[in-house]
């Protein structure tokens, strides 16, 4: 209807007294504009421009928020922000869903960084059926859980805000998140000391849980319909020994005792060893029959005799006392002239040895003593003369990852030898390879990845062997076999990392989606699953007993793993952005060490709760940073070589010391038997 008439409409219903009719009409007139179209009164009604007003609206509200809400509430922040931009862009509003993106990405750069990246170039509808990141999204509700009294408290603002935006908060929540409450008293979590001292430190981490579907800590179930699942019972204990071999080992500590006698008030070495299996006999061990190792040989035996030996006379690490913690020094080899060729390191369980995986495709393995690396190969003119080391070539694209086998050094020139006997290599050609390190050449050539094997690793008995790669699979292998046994399928992305549990009955794999898995040898099938990463998985190492798993990030963060209940122990903070790029246990897995691409060597008490009160201090200088003692919020260094003042990262409580280097990134750490700490890196003018 015209204005005009509109108002001559009016006007002759007021004359003929039609009240009620004219009071509808012009309640109908109020909300049209001058061209009758109606005017929208609630936000959802406003077509794209809805979800940027109602989570501006939502996000106004949480930060306005009292300081004890605020960790729990900015938790949904996230999800909405990504489900709201994707309803968007599947409902065809291309300028406002870029719009919206480009508002609000920078709240979450730190956390979610590899995500919008991902995200960003999402546009169309089309876009969200193929990209991997949205289908994952799309596919999947988004779990938070939060605490009962901050939610609530959220759901009640927003129904009292309904035609300003609230409607439509409460629509995504509905539709694309499962929200579990807890009640505050029931979980200690979720009390209100823990929230108080989340929200004085700052912290912004996902919870254990947060943003897998259906998952529950630890779980490896991520069936939406699973409901609360039971965890599978683990074996942890360490794999029974044959009794053959036991009984040469106890002859061989015998013979031992017999020519270096114990000093006094020391334990005989056969004494000791007694003591170890009876710690054994009584944890939850697997079986041998579930994993097929070769028969035990004279070089085993030697190996398990010096291990004990080992064990009895290491430096002992407890962890802190009194406060001060442990004295672990940290030996560092330094490459130099490197042009930035080398990708990875790895030392030799003798200590003899060091080989560098090159970006040119070849490997080089030194002697660490300067000496010349012995050859099995008869003398001849083609022949390579004797060298300090050695160059190994095969490979057709980079190497990513090198292994030394299983070796020890021993101090009995009687013994058989125990130091290693071959190397495995995996490189951007999709292959492994198997050197001898007597003839210095390759034995095997293992297929099977379609894609670059970006990590291998030996077990811990030697014979299997782990690979990680790009097409999303790590994969179980035996040296005798040119197939492998197992194939572990779960992950979203590219497996960075892999590691072997001490009993060999598990694996470990991380992945650039955030999540460590851990698998059962025998079946092949997932057991553990832990979120909590905020960044790509780097690094991973189980300790020595068995019971936790270390895990780093390319953010600087390593996570500790309860494994039994698949539980988070605690973060540790302090180095610098770039990556963390190995961890290595103390023999007693009471202290652990990190290397990485912010130059420094860090050495962390795994045992201290990094909540507690502690003052550290510096005790000295380094060209990339300082040297630390104790714990303190201090800065952390920055990258290796950068002059620049970066930005501050916190550094926990329980970071012991940190040894910088001058323009060094830490490619690899390694603890000895003895609790010395070895470190390795390229030095990068």
């Amino acid at each position: 209807m015209e204005p005009n008439y509109r108002r001559q409409v009016i006007e002759y219903l007021s004359k003929k007294g039609y009240n009620r009719t004219e009071a509808m009409l012009r309640l109908e007139s109020a909300s049209q504009d001058v061209e009758g179209k109606a005017i929208p009164t609630r936000v959802e009604d406003t077509g794209g421009l809805k979800y940027g007003k109602a989570f501006e609206l939502m996000r106004g509200w949480i930060e306005g928020n009292l300081e004890i809400y605020k960790p729990d509430l900015r938790r949904l922040l996230w999800p909405v922000f990504v489900y709201s931009f994707l309803n968007l862009v599947s409902d065809f509003y291309p300028k406002e869903s870029r719009n919206f993106f480009n508002a609000f990405k920078s709240h979450f750069e730190n956390e979610h960084e590899s995500d919008l990246r991902a995200l960003e170039p999402v546009s169309l509808p089309e876009h969200v059926l193929s990209n991997s990141i949205a289908k994952i999204y799309r596919g999947y509700k988004y779990r938070v859980t939060m605490s009962q009294v901050a939610f609530y408290n959220l759901v009640q603002f927003l129904e009292s805000k309904d035609k300003e935006g609230g409607a439509v908060i409460i629509s995504v929540i509905q539709s694309s998140l499962n929200v579990v409450t807890v009640d505050r008293s029931a979980d200690h979590e979720y009390s209100l000391t823990r929230v108080l001292h989340r929200a004085r430190a700052g912290e912004d981490f996902p919870a254990e849980d947060e943003g897998i579907p259906g998952h529950n800590p630890g779980s490896a179930n991520t069936d939406q319909n699973a409901g609360s699942t039971v965890l599978t019972k683990l074996r942890l204990g360490p794999m029974p020994r044959e009794a053959d071999l036991l009984t040469d080992v106890r002859l061989g500590l015998e013979i031992e005792d017999a020519r270096k006698p114990p000093t006094d008030g020391q334990l005989s070495l056969t004494e000791h060893f007694e003591q170890q299996i009876k710690r054994e006999e009584s944890e939850d061990a697997p079986s041998r029959s579930d994993l097929s190792m070769p028969q035990s040989v004279a070089r085993d035996v030697a190996m398990e005799v010096q291990k004990v030996k080992e064990n009895r006379d290491r430096f002992k690490l407890d962890g802190r006392t009194g406060g001060v913690g442990p004295g672990v020094s940290v030996t560092m080899f330094t490459f130099h002239n490197t042009n930035d060729s080398i990708n990875c390191l790895d030392f030799s369980g003798d200590w003899l040895l060091v080989a560098a995986g090159m970006s040119e495709s070849y490997i080089r393995v030194w002697s660490l003593e300067g000496k010349t690396l012995p050859s099995a190969l008869p003398p001849g003119p083609t022949a390579q003369p004797p060298s300090a080391s050695r160059r190994l070539v095969g490979h057709s694209g980079p190497v990513y990852a090198v292994s030394f086998s299983p070796a020890i050094m021993t101090s009995n020139p009687l013994s058989p030898s125990t130091n290693p006997k071959h190397l495995l290599s995996s490189s951007a050609d999709k292959t492994i390879r198997l050197w001898s390190l007597e003839m210095w050449t390759c034995l095997v050539v293992y297929s099977g990845h379609d894609s670059p094997v970006w990590d291998v690793t030996w077990g811990p008995f030697g014979h299997y062997f782990l690979t990680g790669a790009g097409d999303r699979t790590a994969r179980l292998w035996r040296t005798d076999q040119i197939q492998y046994l197992r194939i572990f399928v779960g992950h979203d992305q590219d497996v960075d990392t892999v590691c072997f549990h001490p009993n060999c009955a598990y694996v470990f794999t991380g992945s650039c989606d955030k999540i460590v898995r851990m698998w059962a040898v025998s079946s092949g099938f997932p057991v553990r699953m832990f979120t909590g990463h905020t960044s790509n998985i780097t690094a991973l190492a189980c300790s020595p007993s068995g019971k936790i798993l270390a895990s780093a990030d390319d953010a600087g963060t390593i996570i500790l793993w309860d494994l039994s209940p698949g539980k988070l122990i605690k973060r540790m903070r302090g180095h610098g952005k770039g990556g963390i790029w190995s961890v290595s246990w103390s023999a007693e897995s009471t202290v652990l060490i990190s290397g990485g691409a912010d130059g420094t060597v860090r050495v962390w008490d795994v045992l201290l709760p990094n909540d507690a009160n502690g003052q550290g201090k510096v005790v000295g200088e380094g060209g990339a940073g300082q040297k630390m003692e104790g714990s303190a919020q201090i800065p952390a260094v920055g990258v290796a070589g950068s002059k620049k003042k970066g930005k501050e990262v916190v550094v926990t409580s329980d970071q012991i010391s940190a040894f910088p280097t001058k323009k060094s990134p830490v490619y690899k750490v390694k603890f000895t038997p003895q609790n010395l700490a070895i470190a390795g890196g390229a030095y990068l003018p």
